[in-house]
């Protein structure tokens, strides 16, 4: 999504990096609230229904507030690209503090997200559906079920595979592994890595996961417009959706304990 640019907005930001005029940033925020609005519809897909659109809308506020203050338009990076992982971090970390999600629920995620990884390591592939069943002990219809329970309660994106370091939202995403062809500040050694383990991850998962994760957060399109593309109902795109989030996260995990493993060793030789 874009708000558009034109010579008065960019004399906007301008003046207002200039002075830091308060009329002016509220000028800025105004400007900018479809951008919020267009971030807390998405994450309230798959949401339960009692979570108030308007209620994400505020949160995001926070978030874009953040991303006017920080900004900097000389470096020629569109403010939309800029603020929309600030805005859903807004979001995602006030829906944590409020911690709606039931504990079972919780619960049902961590194992779900252990046997992809335990699998994943022993099988050296994605596992089936079939797999994951076999090893939570469950039948393949009861899987379905967890999948499509924690679908809709659950604020499964990919957005949360890397936790935000620093300030809010500032994590590493999918859309972070998009190539942008602006210049920007060189990345640290630690957020590129991560950025590559990422990618590397995506292409691991079956053709489906990857096109619904493709076509919603490289396109664009709405869970119900990737249904009639794969031919399936809207539910059974966010239950794919689901299952793609946790299989990266079992993967990226994994990955991250191992590269604690290896770095150990070398901090103890080092105290040695």
């Amino acid at each position: 999504m874009t708000t558009g640019d034109d010579g008065s907005t960019t004399q906007l930001w301008a003046e207002y990096k200039r002075s830091g005029d308060r009329l002016m940033r509220d000028q800025l925020i105004v400007l900018y609230s479809p951008l919020v609005k267009y971030v807390a519809a998405r994450v309230a897909i798959g949401l339960p229904q009692h979570v108030d659109t308007a209620d994400l809308v505020s949160y995001g506020i926070i978030g874009l507030i953040d991303a006017i203050d920080r900004f900097e338009p000389v470096r020629e990076v569109k403010f939309e690209t800029y603020a929309i992982p600030r805005i859903r971090g807004a979001i995602i970390d006030e829906l944590r503090a409020i911690d709606w999600v039931p504990r079972s629920v919780r619960a049902k995620a961590r194992a779900l997200e252990q046997a992809y990884a335990t699998l994943e390591a022993t099988l050296l592939r994605t596992p089936s559906d079939a797999e994951v069943a076999a090893q939570l002990d469950i039948s393949e219809k009861e899987l379905q079920d967890v999948l499509r329970q924690l679908s809709f309660v659950g604020v499964a994106a990919l957005d949360e595979v890397f936790p935000a370091r620093g300030a809010r939202g500032q994590g590493t995403t999918l859309g972070d592994t998009v190539p942008d062809a602006t210049p920007g500040p060189a990345a640290l050694f630690d957020e590129k890595e991560s950025k590559e383990i990422l990618a590397q991850a995506i292409m691991h998962l079956g053709d489906r996961e990857r096109t619904v994760l493709s076509l919603y957060y490289y396109e664009g399109l709405t869970l119900a417009e990737i249904g009639e593309i794969l031919g399936v109902t809207e539910s059974r795109v966010c239950q794919i959706h689901t299952k793609a989030v946790l299989q990266l996260r079992a993967r990226l995990t994994d990955r991250a304990s191992e590269r604690t493993e290896i770095r150990g060793p070398e901090r103890a030789g080092r105290r040695g």
